[in-house]
């Protein structure tokens, strides 16, 4: 009854219908404290960009909004055509595409290693298969879109580097998926956490998270999220 009544509140609120599993709420698991990676990359420009898919992608814009050295994180689809890259479509789980987020960080501030271990450890569960939480289907899956050579090989290595030290109680089921193009997806899915911290997927999925984020990594943390409609 709970979670009909919920479901039916959710609706109410913002009249969004189907929006990540709006009527399918479900609980969070717990943060895994990991070790970083031992292989990451050194970039000297000023910018970088990385797109990262686990489950809805508010919550994984809601947790990298929250980190130092990222200066923009927007929701979006990756992994099929342009033509479906909309959130009717990609909803069906048939056009190849995951919801993403791209985020775009300063890598003297944030390395893309250290944003795989966020990534890894609260941001979704990497162990899941097509699905997180209540929602499921590939476009709900583990992925990781790497963006040059070198975030594919420091991606791999710490895929491998953390199913070696046995670091989940299952394997690893993220996705390495190059050469991909990133779409972003529709205005109102922006900032969608930071704007509707009351909507119940959000409180019951996506907000522990930004709290393991804080309580994981500290000096990770920071408390005014980064916002895609303000530019800050």
């Amino acid at each position: 009854m709970k979670n009909i009544l919920g479901a039916v509140l959710a609706m109410t609120v913002l009249g969004l219908a189907g929006q990540c599993s709006a009527f399918s709420l479900g609980g969070t698991g717990d943060a895994v404290v990991i070790a970083p990676p031992v292989l990451d990359e050194r970039n000297p420009a000023p910018s970088e960009t990385a797109v990262f898919a686990g489950g809805c992608f508010w919550g994984v814009q809601g947790v990298f909004a929250h980190v130092k050295g990222v200066q923009r994180a927007v929701s979006g689809y990756a992994g099929g055509a342009a033509q479906t890259a909309d959130y009717q479509r990609v909803s069906e789980g048939d056009t190849g595409h995951a919801e993403s987020v791209q985020v775009t960080f300063d890598p003297a501030q944030v390395s893309y290693g250290s944003l795989l271990q966020i990534y890894f450890s609260v941001a979704h569960d990497p162990t899941e298969l097509n699905r997180q939480g209540p929602d499921s289907g590939p476009q709900y899956r583990s992925a990781l879109f790497p963006q040059t050579p070198e975030q594919q090989r420091v991606a791999q290595a710490y895929i491998a580097q953390l199913d070696a030290g046995r670091a989940f109680a299952k394997p690893i089921a993220t996705r390495l998926e190059p050469d991909q193009t990133f779409y972003p997806a529709e205005a109102y899915h922006q900032d969608f956490l930071a704007e509707h911290p009351g909507y119940p997927y959000i409180v019951i999925n996506d907000l522990p998270k930004v709290a393991h984020l804080k309580q994981l990594f500290p000096e990770r943390y920071q408390e005014q999220p980064i916002r895609v409609k303000t530019g800050g």
